[in-house]
């Protein structure tokens, strides 16, 4: 079973991420789950319990301000039971107790580790592209706090936010796996740095930059 621990603060669209990679991995005949371990904020659980109704998959939650790694380890029970493909697992995303933090992200990586020694095999932080410069401070301290894999870019949606991209990668070291281009279920892609690269340099390679 694969598993994904995603971390990010709130409002970067870390849940709408986990919703559209569910759908991805429903439409490629996976068998989804959801985990809802931000149970730190009441909209959260409801927000992915109805991303799994919309993406049709099963949601694990437990009640508001429950452990979240009691959630997280009832829903790889379950997973493992019943024969799950792949479990996406969402975290509360405060920053400003960064020790609480890291404690409840690092008893939640204890416990997938625990249940099953290979996972989590993703650790991805959602970042808002929009933000700039805070996105690459988020970062910065979500390193500190749990071993981030890769970075899931929302709100990247064709303008010129790219350079976060850069930034990233430059300063972090970590790699862009995903980008969020909308709101749609299938507005996920895998990152394709050529890609990426021409649409930040069109501009200049077409000669519509108007310094002729």
């Amino acid at each position: 079973m694969t598993v994904f621990l995603f971390v990010g603060v709130n409002g970067v669209g870390k849940t709408t991420t986990i919703g559209k990679l569910a759908h991805r991995y429903k439409q490629e005949g996976k068998k989804v789950m959801l985990a809802a371990g931000d149970t730190f904020r009441a909209g959260a659980t409801e927000q992915l319990v109805e991303w799994g109704r919309r993406v049709d998959v099963t949601v694990v939650r437990g009640p508001e301000k429950s452990d979240p790694a009691s959630v997280v380890f009832d829903a790889i029970k379950r997973a493992k039971k019943e024969n799950y493909d792949v479990l996406l697992v969402d975290t509360a995303g405060r920053l400003q107790n960064k020790v609480n933090l890291m404690n409840e992200l690092a008893k939640i990586s204890r416990i997938i580790t625990r249940e099953i020694p290979e996972a989590p095999q993703e650790i991805l932080l959602a970042l808002d592209a929009t933000t700039g410069q805070n996105a690459l401070t988020q970062a910065k301290q979500f390193k500190d706090v749990t071993k981030v894999t890769g970075i899931v870019l929302t709100k990247l949606d064709g303008t010129a936010r790219g350079g976060i991209v850069l930034a990233i990668r430059n300063e972090l070291h970590l790699p862009v796996k995903l980008v969020g281009l909308g709101e749609k279920m299938d507005d996920l892609r895998d990152f394709a740095p050529e890609e990426f690269v021409l649409g930040l340099f069109k501009g200049l390679l077409d000669g519509t930059n108007g310094d002729d």
